[in-house]
C-alpha cells in the first residue's frame, strides 16, 4: 500500500497539479493539508473523478485537511484533536482504511517566536502528544502524517543556522516532535535514510527548489505495529518542479501489509 502526505497549499487553485500527480504516482492514501477552502468548496466531484474517496475538514482561506482513499471511502472517525477550540482551526483528520487508522495534521507556524502564536503551537503540539500516547494504546497499526512545521535536526535544514530562531527549529519545538517519536512511533524518512539530508519543502523565491535550498517538515510516523510493514519512503520531488505547483513535495512511503489485517474495521 502507497501512503502519502502532501501540503498542496490551496486546493482549488492547484487541483490540476494534485489531479496530475495522482494520476503519475497512484498512491492509495494520501493526507492532504493546507486545502484553503470552507468545506463546500471542497472539488469532491474532481476527486471522485479520478478515482478516490475523500473526507475534509475545511476551513475558509486557511488550514484545512483531507484523507484521500483510491476505489474507497475512507470511514471518518475523528475531526479535529480532544480540546480544540475554533481558534484551533481546521487541523486534524483521522479515518479507518483497510485496517490502518490514519491520522491527517497540519500543526501550526508558531511564527513569530516567542509570542502567543509559537505559544498556540506548542500547546497545539501538547494535545497531539497526549491524543498520540492513546492511539499508541488501542494496540492497532496507526499512521500519523502531515506537515507538522518542525525540522526535526541539523539534517533536516539547509544552512541550520539561518534558522535557529524559527518557530519550525526553535529547541523547545523539536524536543516537542522528539518526545512525541519516543513514545514509540517511527519516522518513516529518516528510519530508512538515517543519515541523507531529504527535505520537503523549498520557498519560491531564489531558486529554493534548483538550489535544494529547503527544509523536512512534512513527515509520517508508524505505531509500532505498523512499522515492521515499511518497505520504502520517499519524497516525490517531480511535482515540486511543475508551474503553479505548491512550495511542497509530497512523501510517499510503501507498506508491505499483511492480508489478515485488510478489510478489518
Amino acid at each position: 500500500m502507497k501512503i502519502a502526505t502532501y501540503n498542496v497549499n490551496g486546493i482549488n487553485g492547484r487541483l490540476e497539479v494534485l489531479l496530475r500527480w495522482l494520476k503519475m504516482d497512484k498512491p492509495d492514501v494520501v493526507c492532504l493539508q493546507e486545502l484553503k477552502a470552507a468545506d463546500d468548496n471542497f472539488p469532491k466531484k474532481e476527486i471522485e473523478r479520478a478515482g478516490y474517496g475523500a473526507i475534509w475538514h475545511g476551513q475558509k482561506s486557511w488550514n484545512g485537511v483531507a484523507i484521500l482513499a483510491r476505489d474507497r471511502q475512507p470511514l471518518r472517525t475523528r475531526k479535529g484533536l480532544p480540546g480544540d477550540t475554533d481558534a484551533a482551526g481546521s487541523r486534524y483528520i483521522e479515518a479507518a482504511i483497510d485496517g490502518l487508522l490514519i491520522g491527517c495534521l497540519y500543526l501550526p507556524n508558531g511564527n513569530p517566536a516567542p509570542g502567543p502564536k509559537f505559544k498556540g503551537k506548542l500547546e497545539w503540539f501538547r494535545r497531539l502528544d497526549s491524543y498520540a500516547a492513546e492511539l499508541l494504546d488501542l494496540d492497532i497499526p496507526v499512521l500519523l502524517a502531515g506537515d507538522f512545521n518542525v525540522m526535526p535536526t541539523d539534517l533536516d535544514v539547509y544552512k541550520p543556522e539561518r534558522w535557529r530562531d524559527d518557530a519550525l527549529f526553535r529547541p523547545e519545538v523539536r524536543k516537542a516532535y522528539a518526545s512525541l517519536v519516543d513514545q514509540g512511533w517511527t519516522d518513516a524518512i529518516r528510519h530508512l535514510h538515517p543519515d541523507e539530508r531529504i527535505y520537503t519543502f523549498w520557498k519560491y523565491w531564489r531558486n529554493s527548489f534548483e538550489r535544494d535550498a529547503g527544509l523536512r517538515i512534512d513527515h509520517i510516523l508508524l505505531s509500532p505495529m505498523a512499522a515492521p510493514w515499511l518497505r520504502k519512503a520517499a519524497v516525490c520531488r517531480t511535482p515540486r518542479g511543475w508551474e503553479h505547483t505548491s512550495d511542497h513535495a509530497p512523501v510517499m512511503i510503501e507498506l508491505d501489509i499483511p492480508d489478515r489485517i485488510v478489510g478489518e474495521p
